[in-house]
């Protein structure tokens, strides 16, 4: 809502379902930090539950105005953020409000996304093994380079595999492509070849002559892309070799989609990935789930509970995969 009140985005829905969730009454006070706020609360009856407002109605949440923050920790005796998805931001109800509130801690849910994505990525059982897809090379250069030092194996997929294969000097016939990251897949490849990674690029790919749902279709090896075709997915021979270099994982770690899954045409390579990933599961691995679209894929296929941890964060997870400080974390005395 960019600091200002959105009708649509009340939270009175989140205040009856979570009612429901807790089977217990929610308060809900329609402001942040006024008179009904501080009402509802000062109303509590031990194990009461209230609810706040929208805190980015308000544009001081996200410039952290000690003001605002002293003014929210006026609320309260003590902070547990278990909010992973926004531990990322520096904002005054995830880091301004620790400089007024003792002790501020980690709830559950934060407490889990540590430990998978630091503990389980840091010291991993190995094999370890990490599928980055997406659609651009520059939005996951520092998760990559990161997990070159840590995986055996890296699998990438999505629309930045098309970047790595022209800069293989292949032809890509329309798909999406940075030139001006050619050098940057050339230098990553060479990492990985220096470091003992391998890494599985797709050797075919389900191409479609425009992006839409109902595009024509059809599947070509990645030498022989025609014009005016751009690959929307990984093809079957692709998917098979992605398989071969998961089996035997002991940790999986996936982030970014395998192609454009939201059209039913290119979903085959994302849902046999996921598929892949709850088989380990249930042998016995460790599979976390990075995050953003991977999770929307999984969520798609139905496989969420078939995973050792889906992340409630995007932004917050790839942060912490590059290696980053998150605030709202480091503002907490016992994460």
């Amino acid at each position: 809502p960019k600091g200002a009140v959105v009708e649509s985005m009340r939270m009175a829905p989140i205040a009856a379902r979570l009612s429901e969730l807790l089977e217990a009454p929610v308060a809900y006070a329609r402001d942040i930090v006024g008179p009904e706020a501080q009402a509802a609360v000062a109303a509590l009856q031990d194990g009461g539950v209230v609810l706040l407002e929208n805190i980015r109605f308000d544009p001081r949440e996200e410039a952290n105005d000690p003001a605002f923050a002293a003014e929210l920790a006026g609320l309260a005796d003590m902070f547990v953020n278990d909010a992973f998805g926004t531990a990322h931001r520096a904002h005054a109800s995830t880091a301004g409000v620790t400089e007024h509130l003792r002790p501020a801690v980690a709830g559950f849910l934060l407490k889990k996304e540590l430990d998978f994505l630091i503990g389980a990525v840091e010291a991993p059982t190995r094999p370890f093994v990490s599928i980055v897809g997406g659609s651009k090379v520059s939005s996951k250069i520092t998760v990559i380079s990161a997990l070159l030092d840590k995986v055996n194996t890296l699998i990438l997929g999505g629309g930045m595999i098309f970047t790595f294969l022209k800069a293989r000097g292949l032809s890509v016939g329309s798909s999406l492509v940075e030139d001006d990251q050619l050098e940057l897949a050339r230098s990553l490849e060479a990492q990985a070849a220096e470091k003992g990674v391998q890494i599985v690029l797709p050797t075919d790919v389900v191409l479609a002559d425009a992006f839409k749902a109902d595009a024509n279709v059809q599947t070509a090896p990645v030498t022989a892309i025609p014009d005016g075709w751009m690959g929307l997915d990984i093809g079957p021979e692709s998917v098979a070799a992605c398989r071969a270099a998961l089996d035997g994982a002991q940790t999986v770690l996936w982030n970014g989609p395998m192609g454009v899954f939201e059209f039913p045409a290119f979903a085959a390579g994302t849902v046999a990935i996921a598929n892949a990933m709850a088989e380990l599961t249930a042998a016995g691995a460790t599979t976390i789930v990075g995050g953003g679209d991977s999770v929307a894929a999984v969520e798609q296929a139905g496989l969420t509970a078939s995973m050792s941890h889906c992340s409630t964060g995007g932004g917050a997870s790839l942060e912490l995969l590059e290696g980053k400080v998150l605030p709202g974390v480091a503002a907490l005395n016992d994460a």
